[in-house]
């Protein structure tokens, strides 16, 4: 299965266009705020893991590991090498969080991956993921990186995202990540050319 690919009349109401309205702010986070965050962040990464989210982490994900997770992106950001957003909400706080990897190697500096796009169970159908996806590749953008990159497990809900967002599936790779339960489940990969004379909306 590559999951489903809904025509732009049937798409799920959380699908189509976002209203700016009820987006949280946006912001890219610079090393500082990493550490500012890094409480909202932790239990953001947590949430997702205890919701089934395959980030990377089985549950239950302790409160150091998540911990070292975030220093390690903050030294990454430091470093050049990566870029965080998060959204904000003025009631509830951090509500999601999504990173572009940018590629080191010489030939391929103008590729990016995007990861650990996670949006909180409390903050869930208002089209944060959406807002989240359009600010990464805006992002890349303005650092020249056109060729963009994801994977997910394949069939979560992710995945209509995605193609909704106009990313286009590569293929899959079965048994590739475990889950909570033991099984080895298949992830789907995906990827995004971007035009380079475009500029962002």
């Amino acid at each position: 299965m590559t999951g489903a690919s809904f025509p732009r009349a049937t798409r799920p109401r959380s699908f189509r266009k976002p209203d700016p309205a009820a987006i949280p702010r946006l912001e890219a986070l610079a090393p500082d705020a990493l550490r500012a965050w890094r409480a909202d962040l932790v239990a953001l990464l947590r949430d997702a893991v205890d919701g089934g989210a395959s980030v990377g982490f089985l549950p239950p994900l302790a409160v150091a590991d998540a911990e070292a997770y975030w220093d390690g992106v903050a030294t990454a950001v430091r470093e050049g090498s990566r870029v965080v957003l998060a959204a904000h909400d003025g009631a509830l706080g951090l509500v999601g969080s999504a990173q572009l990897e940018l590629a080191g190697r010489p030939n391929a500096r103008h590729r990016a991956e995007v990861s650990k796009v996670m949006v909180h169970r409390r903050a869930r159908r208002r089209g944060i993921g959406r807002a989240l996806m359009a600010a990464l590749e805006a992002h890349a953008r303005r650092l020249g990186r056109t060729t963009l990159v994801l994977d997910t497990r394949q069939g979560d809900p992710s995945e209509a995202l995605y193609r909704a967002a106009g990313w286009t599936f590569a293929g899959a790779i079965p048994r590739y990540a475990r889950s909570a339960t033991g099984t080895l489940d298949a992830t789907a990969f995906y990827y995004k050319l971007l035009d380079e004379t475009r500029p962002p909306r």
